[in-house]
Formats: structure tokens, sequence, C-alpha cells
């Protein structure tokens, strides 16, 4: 396959239209060689949940970390990535603050560059009043501190992921799917 084509690939056949965006989103991962999923829950991402929770289907044989929180997760997804594993790490926005630390002392310093599946919440202003500020300024955030973000296209899950990892190839930074409606 060329790298063309695998930047526009969907999902296989087989499974093409009977899969939720949420079971496309992981098995996209699952398919590019991720083998660890850690987080915090969010309501934005409950359906990823179930299906990481689930065993099943596309995380078959793929390991499913629950975390007390963000920072925890991504700790836990940095040790794994500096043993050789690829994990992926989900958590909303807020929790994104708890994590600086960790990005900026750890992950980006020492190259471990680690998938963030990223709800938003408060991007529309219509969301609980806690979640204003950061969802008005998390692109700006991500920007601030050199993180790839692409927004998630639930009409079209499986490419949504191959261009968050694509615009992060180079090895070089982390990329975030940042997920503004529930899946």
């Amino acid at each position: 396959m060329t790298h063309a084509q695998t930047l526009t690939a969907s999902p296989p056949a087989a499974t093409a239209g009977r899969e939720t965006a949420a079971e496309t989103l992981v098995r996209a991962f699952v398919d590019h060689g991720f083998t660890h999923f850690t987080g915090v829950p969010c309501s934005l991402l409950k359906g990823v949940f179930r299906v990481l929770e689930s065993g099943a289907g596309p995380v078959e044989g793929v390991a499913y970390l629950p975390a007390p929180r963000e920072d925890s997760a991504l700790g836990v997804a940095s040790g794994l990535s500096a043993a050789g594993a690829k994990p992926v790490v989900l958590m909303q926005n807020s929790g994104l603050g708890y994590c600086l630390n960790v990005l900026t002392s750890l992950n980006l310093i020492y190259d471990l560059h680690v998938p963030l599946i990223v709800s938003w919440r408060g991007h529309d202003g219509n969301d609980a009043v806690e979640h204003d500020i950061i969802g008005r300024e998390l692109l700006n955030l991500l920007d601030v501190f050199g993180l790839r973000h692409t927004v998630f296209d639930p009409n079209d899950p499986y490419a949504s992921v191959e261009r968050c990892l694509a615009a992060a190839e180079d090895g070089r930074t982390t990329p975030v799917l940042i997920v503004k409606e529930g899946i």
C-alpha cells in the first residue's frame, strides 16, 4: 500500500457500515499497531470506553487500563511507550490541564509521543460553565505546546484517526484527536 493510500484508507470492507463510530475509531488505532488504551471516562467518549471495556470486537487482545486521573494515564502510557508498547490516552480537555507538567517534563523532552484522544467539552459555549475557558482555548493551548491536532469526523472515523497519526508521523510531536460530539 502506498503512503497516499494509507492516509485515505477506510476500514476493511468486512466491517464497514456495521461498526459504530467508536468501534471504528478504536479499530483504526489497533490496525496501526496500538496495543494499549488508558484514560479517564468522559461522557463524550462513552462509546469508546464501552468498546474498550467489552474486550471484544476491535479490542480483542488489546489491553485497557482505566486510570483515576489523566496525568496518571499519561504516566502509565509513557512507561508503556518507553518499554516498546504503543499506547493511546483518552481524556476530556479539562484533564489536559492536569497533564501539562507530564507532557512538558517527560513526553515532549524524551520523545514519548503517545496519541491523545481528547474530548472538546465547551467548544460551543453550551456546556457546563467549568468547560467554557478550556473549551474556548483548547486549540490555542495545543498550538502553544506544539501538539498537532485533528478534529474527529464522526462520518469518517477511520480517516480521522489516519489524519491524526499522519500529522505526527515524523515521531517528533504528540498527535491529538479532538472529539467534539459524543460517540
